[in-house]
């Protein structure tokens, strides 16, 4: 990659390795998220919110990856699917990256599923590694990203009502498939496409 080359700017699809939320407890955090943004001021520009229809673990953020490397992905996950069972995961509770006051990251904590989902993003790791992608450097933080805040003067406000609004929530579901997703950009959030997906056994 050249100097000075943005992510956006490199070749290759945005490629990330994810476990999907299902439904019942996307409904669940929806319901969180409306609360949240209901309070928000329409004169104040407000945090970007994910879809909602995405929702998703993420055991590793790939970033632009031409299709060349792609086998090499699949297999890792693949290899991660066939040693690992259905595990429960729960999640609840709310908080930020890097604080509440200078918000970047709005999430949602994973209460039940935080080994399991460690061990998976290890084992991934070792995957990838065999098929030549560099190891990662920052350890695994188990979270749902909800919202990214970008500096904006509302983040604090709009984190702290999350935490509020989240504290009650405890939704719970089996973790059953991996998937690779592409992020799309476009109009409004960015939309994730499935690459590849394989079931847990």
């Amino acid at each position: 990659m050249r100097r000075g080359r943005t992510a956006h700017e490199a070749p290759g699809r945005r490629l990330f390795v994810a476990i999907p939320i299902p439904t019942t407890a996307r409904d669940e955090i929806a319901e969180v998220v409306e609360e949240v943004r209901a309070a928000a001021d329409p004169a104040v520009r407000d945090v970007r919110w994910v879809r909602l229809d995405g929702l998703h673990l993420t055991l590793r953020f790939l970033g632009p990856t031409t299709d060349d490397r792609l086998p090499g992905v699949v297999a890792a996950v693949d290899r991660l699917a066939d040693g690992t069972t259905p595990f429960p995961i729960e999640i609840g509770g709310a908080g930020a990256f890097p604080s509440i006051g200078r918000p970047r990251i709005l999430w949602l904590g994973v209460l039940r599923g935080v080994d399991e989902l460690t061990a998976a993003a290890a084992r991934l790791d070792d995957g990838l590694a065999a098929a030549g992608w560099p190891r990662e450097e920052r350890p695994f933080r188990a979270h749902l990203t909800l919202a990214r805040s970008d500096g904006v003067r509302a983040g604090p406000q709009v984190a702290e009502r999350l935490v509020a609004a989240a504290g009650t929530l405890r939704t719970s579901f089996e973790a059953r498939s991996v998937v690779v997703l592409e992020t799309v950009a476009g109009h409004g959030p960015a939309r994730y496409v499935i690459v590849h997906e394989v079931v847990l056994t």
